[in-house]
C-alpha cells in the first residue's frame, strides 16, 4: 500500500489576507465623509446648472423629428441631478428628478409628450433648492403634488401605487 503525503503550502496572499492591517471601518467612513465634503460645493454647482438647464428648455414642436432626442436630453439632465445630489442625501430633490425620469420612461412614443411635466418638475426642483432644510412640510407638499401628476400620467396597475418616495 502506498501512502501519499502532501504538505500544504500557504501562499503569501493568503498570509497577507489573514494578517491584521489596513484601517478600521470607522476611520474609512470618516475619510469618505471628509472626501465628500470637499466635493459638496462642486455637486451643488452641478445640480444648480442642470436644474437651470431643465428650466430653460423650450418644448419642441410635437411633430419635430428631434422631439424624442430632446426628451432624452431631459432624461439625462434629471439623471445628472440624481447623480450629483444623491451622495449628499438631497432625497427630495432626487425624488423629483427620479419622478421626471419615470414619466419620460412611461411616455408613449407614438404620442406627443406633455411638456408641462418637464416644466413642473424643473420648477419643483428650483423650489426645493430654494427651501431651507427645516422646511419639511413645504417639501412634502411639493412631493405630494408631484405624486398627483404621476398618478394622472402613469395609471397604476391594480394593487400598485404610483409614488415619489423621498426615502
Amino acid at each position: 500500500m502506498v501512502v501519499v503525503l502532501r504538505k500544504e503550502r500557504k501562499s503569501r496572499l493568503s498570509a497577507m489576507i489573514d494578517q491584521a492591517g489596513g484601517i478600521s471601518v470607522g476611520v474609512a467612513l470618516a475619510q469618505a465623509r471628509a472626501h465628500l465634503e470637499t466635493l459638496q460645493a462642486q455637486s451643488q454647482a452641478i445640480v444648480g446648472e442642470r436644474v437651470a438647464e431643465l428650466a430653460a428648455l423650450k418644448p419642441p414642436a410635437p411633430d419635430a423629428p428631434d422631439a424624442r432626442q430632446v426628451l432624452e436630453h431631459v432624461y439625462d439632465l434629471a439623471s445628472a441631478v440624481i447623480d450629483a445630489a444623491g451622495p449628499f442625501e438631497l432625497i427630495d430633490l432626487c425624488a423629483v428628478a427620479a419622478g421626471l425620469c419615470d414619466l419620460i420612461d412611461a411616455a408613449a412614443e407614438d404620442r406627443p409628450f406633455d411638456w408641462r411635466i418637464v416644466t413642473v418638475h424643473a420648477q419643483s426642483m428650483q423650489l426645493i433648492l430654494s427651501l431651507p432644510p427645516e422646511a419639511v412640510a413645504e417639501r412634502a407638499q411639493v412631493l405630494d403634488s408631484l405624486k398627483q401628476v404621476m398618478a394622472k400620467k402613469i395609471p397604476a396597475a391594480p394593487g400598485e401605487a404610483n409614488e415619489i418616495d423621498p426615502a
